[in-house]
């Protein structure tokens, strides 16, 4: 894969400033405009507000950390920019759709590269009505919570409420609870990635409830639909060996 202009995007945090500017002084850098590919120097964190940025641009984005964690991110170099971006191995990633109606009757749209997650708004827990492709899987949950996770975002929040890691390519998605009070057993389910999910907040008066998509919020809603948007495609770009099948699989192996 060659490239011939890069543009160089960076976090707010020191090292990812740092990093700009010593990139940008010894490989150049074109406006994102004018790029055919986009390196991005922070964490997760800025990787998805990048993604999300430039989600139209249909250009390819390779990430190095400058952040905590940098699951979506390569190891960063300085050197050797350009080889490894040609070497570099593409995962594209498919976004998740939500479409919102509030209690007030508003509607609301917002893609989920990670996430979409329902989320009590109050000390009282949220009871919620799931349905699968139009039918009725799940009469009520009561709960903190739920999700549906992409693979690329089954080792975050997913992960982190128990749900299961995905490998990327599996074709499934991760609808998990968050604290499941009833059924206290039920802990989620996989489902397929062309599955259209419909959450039906009960008694939203007294139980509020806001959607989150990625960071996009919207509180007191009374139904949300997920699926996932396969005419939006997102390519990332990762140094083959260190690739994010890899890194989804390694997780699974951690102590």
């Amino acid at each position: 894969m060659n490239f011939e202009s890069v543009a160089f995007v960076a976090g707010d945090s020191d090292a990812a400033q740092r990093a700009l500017k010593l990139l940008s002084a010894t490989y150049g850098g074109v406006p994102v405009e004018q790029a055919d590919v986009i390196v991005a120097l922070g964490g997760d964190g800025f990787m998805l507000e990048t993604l999300h940025r430039h989600i139209d641009r249909k250009i390819p984005i390779y990430g190095m950390n400058r952040g905590s964690v940098g699951f979506l991110m390569n190891v960063y170099r300085e050197v050797h920019l350009f080889e490894r971006l040609r070497r570099a191995e593409v995962v594209r990633l498919h976004p998740l759709i939500m479409r919102v109606i509030t209690g007030s009757n508003e509607s609301h749209e917002a893609l989920a590269i990670n996430e979409v997650s329902l989320l009590r708004e109050t000390r009282q827990a949220a009871k919620i009505r799931i349905r699968i492709d139009g039918r009725v899987r799940l009469e009520e949950l009561v709960c903190d919570g739920v999700l549906l996770s992409t693979p690329a975002g089954s080792t975050a929040y997913n992960l982190s409420a128990h749900g299961p890691i995905i490998p990327m390519g599996a074709g499934v998605l991760a609808l998990t609870s968050i604290s499941a009070f009833r059924p206290r057993r039920w802990r989620g389910a996989l489902l397929s990635h062309k599955a259209k999910v419909s959450f039906e907040v009960l008694d939203g008066d007294k139980r509020p409830v806001s959607a989150v998509a990625d960071y996009t919020e919207v509180r007191n809603v009374a139904s949300v639909e997920v699926h996932e948007d396969r005419e939006v495609g997102l390519d990332l770009l990762f140094d083959p060996e260190h690739n994010l099948e890899e890194r989804i699989l390694a997780e699974q192996f951690l102590p």
